[in-house]
Parts: C-alpha cells; sequence; structure tokens
C-alpha cells in the first residue's frame, strides 16, 4: 500500500521524496498548497498539528496500523527504522548520522529560510539587518558543512537519512545567494548525490 506524502516544493519536502525514492517506498504525491492555505485546513491539521508540511500517512504502520508522522527529521528516522536503510549499524557513524540530522533541522534550514524571506522584504531599511545576519550564519554553517566533509564522503561516512535532509537545504544554495564553487567539498558531495538515480528522481517529482 502507498503512504501518502502531503508536501509541497519546497526543501522539507524534497528530504522526504529524495528519501521515499531511494528507500523504493511507493507513495502518493498529496499536495498541500502552502501559498493558498491548505495547511490549515482541519484534515491536514489532524495529520500535521503545526500546520507544516511534509507530513505522512503510512497505512502499514509499526503494528499493521495506519500511522501518521509530522517533522521532516521524524519522517526520516521513521522511514529509516521501517525500511533498516540509511541509518548506519555501526554504533559510531549511527551517532554522526543523528548528530548532522539534527545539525540540520536546527540550524541548516532555519537559517537560509530565513535569508530566503529577507530577500523578499522591499523595504531596504527592514532588510539590511536581517539578510547580513542570516546571510553570515548561513555561509558559516557551509563552513562548518566543508571542513567536515573534507575528511568524510558522505556526512556520517555512508550515505545516510543526515545527507537526505541536508541536501534538502543545499538544493536552494542559489536561492540564498551561495556559491558552491567557494566551498568545493560541499561541491563535490552536492553533485555526488545529485548524481544518485534514485535521489534524482526525488528531485524530479512534481510536488505542486
Amino acid at each position: 500500500m502507498n503512504i501518502d506524502f502531503y508536501t509541497w516544493n519546497t526543501p522539507n519536502g524534497r528530504k522526504i521524496s529524495a528519501a521515499l525514492e531511494e528507500m523504493a517506498l511507493p507513495y502518493t504525491v498529496k499536495t498541500v498548497n502552502i501559498g493558498s492555505g491548505e495547511q490549515l485546513e482541519p484534515a491536514f491539521l489532524k495529520i500535521s498539528p503545526n500546520n507544516r508540511i511534509p507530513a505522512i500517512v503510512d497505512p502499514d504502520g509499526p503494528d499493521g496500523a495506519p500511522i501518521s508522522v509530522f517533522e521532516s527529521g521524524a519522517i526520516l528516522l521513521y522511514l529509516a527504522r521501517k525500511t533498516g536503510r540509511f541509518m548506519p549499524q555501526d554504533a559510531r557513524r549511527q551517532v554522526a548520522a543523528l548528530e548532522w540530522l539534527m545539525w540540520q533541522m536546527g540550524g541548516f534550514g532555519p537559517m537560509p529560510g530565513q535569508v530566503h524571506h529577507f530577500l523578499g522584504v522591499k523595504d531596504p531599511q527592514d532588510q539590511r539587518y536581517g539578510l547580513e545576519r542570516y546571510s553570515n550564519e548561513t555561509r558559516r554553517l557551509y563552513g562548518v558543512m566543508n571542513r567536515h566533509l573534507a575528511g568524510h564522503e558522505f556526512f556520517a561516512d555512508e550515505v545516510s537519512v543526515a545527507d537526505f535532509a541536508i541536501l534538502g537545504w543545499a538544493w536552494r544554495h542559489e536561492r540564498h545567494k551561495v556559491d558552491l564553487a567557494q566551498f568545493s567539498h560541499v561541491k563535490r558531495w552536492y553533485e555526488t548525490m545529485m548524481a544518485r538515480p534514485a535521489t534524482a528522481r526525488g528531485y524530479e517529482v512534481a510536488l505542486a
């Protein structure tokens, strides 16, 4: 049975479409137009009480009964547990995967997201401080990634849910005004991930 995948064409949505493709799980896209307020409809709030995409409903949950999951990080961990894939078995690598997943959820998402917001602010006086602050922090985070990837092929040394999570936001590097050529190790990792056929399908599937 297909997993119902509630989403829109955003970095957080693309994390999950790539993971679903990589894990070879059948799914049905249920678009939630966040521009017109569909995320506030009561039916969706029953699945995602924080009125954010993505969310999933798996008809074959852990006990065989349907289960809904919201928050992209929680969805990635749920899918990894369901399939037994993309969460390292080695304890040290598993810690690394969890660290970098939490790093993305807490920083490399909220910070470039603020860049996207302030780029859309029309008044230069209102825009200036916020754009400078969040652009600087976003570039710092790219530097953190670049230093780590200098010694690692992937974030946990093998492809994991952490890579899918981080890739969703690195996919928007042009939108938050970052040239990957300035972060050579991130660029190498990004191109390697995007060259994976299943990941590529996850970025090609229509989500809006």
